[in-house]
């Protein structure tokens, strides 16, 4: 049986999808839902959008997006050279081409003809130089830039071509600049008037609140964006950010509650995109600090965990079990270990061991993504079955991210698709931006500096296959599953379609939608 929160949480969500009942017979039902569009994508019409979360802190800067509304405008304003498409293929943005010399010392990139900033100015090799310094200021490095440390220097070589001159070899280079934090932007890029290629323009922004978009009149792509005005809407709780879409106060949401999936799919006037992506929602423990720098204690832990039931209780099945490990699509994910499972007597003999019977810890939760409370919640209730008293400390979403963001001794985390090398340099080194467990293994890092060293793809996969064995046993990760990106939308709304990075509503990218 649950603590009282989570009954209290199921009951709110009962009772709003009681209340969702008559409020979609008022609002017409069967006979007044819109129709599917059809037919080629129309021009014109304004898109709103309910994103979760955000806050006082939120940015315009392409090279330090933190929560979902800041990546939603980074996506929509700004465009790296290559990215990862929705079946997560790595593909040219505003590169032609980005080729690699025999050596992996030297990438290439050649930008494609007729890209505008959205002030009419061509994106130049000197642009791409300067957006690279930006990123790699020492002085105020970007997030990019712990990813980017093999980079020496960006030397513009012709009218279109720029190289990527390397301190070390890289073989997966190109992967690193599939950043969406990589967008570039002029030699002269100010906050007070940000200028980008993506395909929408910025008309207003009210930290916390809203951003208005409008068509970015020199995009690239033909005919692309389909839309007249872009609306992003922050919203801090579910409750809201769903009655908005049920009342029509918006046109799409991201993150629906699991539990309220059913609901939105009963509603005709509506549309659930569901995507199977490499997202996931970690309990992060602090290596580094006590207890969790015992290596048994983060071991028992990761052992009462019943994964089954977290991917069926949290997300209404909508997600698959993990097995501490990340980058699942990364064709070099370990797939080999054993599937760990709940076994509550090895984890009391652990902590019997460690000296911590009767372990009592907090662990610090906010609503930073559909399931992470609710997963806090049945943790909880798990670990109680192996003696274990797990308090929860409940914040808001801006108090989570803020200054004591990293400190957190045992708290919990999101991250989206990515492959296990570019996950590492962002989360699981020393000087990656975002160690949340602060990690800082010395067998570890040697493995993946030579990994990302080694052109022989065989050769690469076996140092990476070592390096996640060492996080799988002696990590600070509990890596219970991966989320399906469940995001809703008004029927009429059309061209979005399932996205395998796991960033919402088809990774953000409203130039590809149009309203029926």
């Amino acid at each position: 049986m649950f603590d009282t929160s989570l009954q209290r949480r199921s009951f709110l969500l009962g009772a709003l999808a009681t209340a969702a009942t008559p409020l979609l017979a008022a609002c017409g039902g069967t006979s007044s839902a819109a129709s599917e569009p059809s037919g080629p994508p129309r021009r014109g019409g304004r898109l709103r959008v309910g994103v979760t979360g955000g806050g006082a802190s939120d940015t315009l800067d392409p090279h330090i997006p933190a929560t979902n509304p800041d990546i939603a405008r980074v996506r929509n304003l700004y465009e790296p050279l290559v990215y990862r498409d929705h079946e997560y293929e790595l593909q040219m943005l505003l590169a032609e081409s980005l080729t690699s010399s025999e050596d992996a010392m030297t990438w290439t990139a050649t930008l494609r003809k007729g890209v505008r900033f959205s002030d009419g100015r061509p994106v130049t090799p000197a642009d791409v130089k300067a957006t690279f310094r930006r990123i790699m200021d020492p002085d105020d490095p970007k997030s990019g830039a712990a990813s980017l440390t093999m980079l020496n220097e960006v030397v513009p070589t012709g009218d279109r071509t720029v190289e990527f001159r390397l301190a070390e070899p890289c073989s997966v280079f190109d992967d690193y600049l599939a950043q969406y934090s990589l967008g570039i932007v002029p030699e002269d890029f100010s906050l007070d008037n940000p200028v980008g290629t993506g395909p929408f323009r910025v008309q207003s922004f009210s930290p916390g609140l809203q951003s208005v978009f409008v068509r970015n009149e020199h995009y690239w792509r033909p005919g692309r964006p389909y839309l007249d005005e872009l609306v992003i809407i922050n919203f801090g709780e579910d409750d809201a950010r769903i009655n908005a879409l049920l009342s029509s106060q918006v046109d799409a949401i991201d993150q629906v509650p699991m539990a309220l999936v059913e609901v939105l799919r009963s509603d005709e006037r509506l549309r659930v995109l569901s995507s199977e992506t490499g997202t996931w929602l970690p309990f992060t423990m602090r290596v580094d600090r006590p207890p969790f720098d015992d290596v048994r204690v983060r071991q028992a832990l990761r052992l009462v965990v019943d994964r089954e039931q977290m991917v069926n209780q949290v997300l209404s099945g909508q997600g698959r079990i993990g097995n501490d490990l990340y980058a699942p699509f990364d064709p070099a994910y370990a797939s080999h270990l054993p599937q760990r499972r709940r076994d509550l007597t090895k984890a009391r003999r652990l902590l019997r061991e460690a000296g911590r019977e009767n372990l009592e810890v907090e662990l610090v939760t906010a609503p930073i993504q559909a399931g992470a409370v609710e997963a806090a919640q049945v943790f909880q209730q798990q670990a109680k079955a192996a003696g274990i008293t797990v308090r929860l400390r409940r914040l808001d979403t801006t108090t989570f991210f803020g200054e004591n963001y990293l400190k957190w001794d045992f708290a919990q985390s999101f991250w989206y698709t990515r492959n296990y090398l570019p996950q590492v340099a962002s989360g699981a080194l020393p000087d990656a931006p975002y160690n949340e467990t602060h990690w800082d293994d010395a067998e570890f890092r040697k493995l993946v500096d030579r990994a990302r060293r080694t052109p022989d793809e065989k050769e690469r996969t076996e140092l990476l296959h070592e390096a996640q064995r060492i996080e799988y046993e002696r990590g600070g990760n509990i890596i219970w599953g991966f989320v399906n990106q469940v995001d809703a939308y008004q029927v009429y709304v059309a061209g979005l379609v399932p996205d395998r990075t796991g960033l919402p509503l088809s990774g953000y990218s409203f130039g590809d939608v149009w309203l029926g």
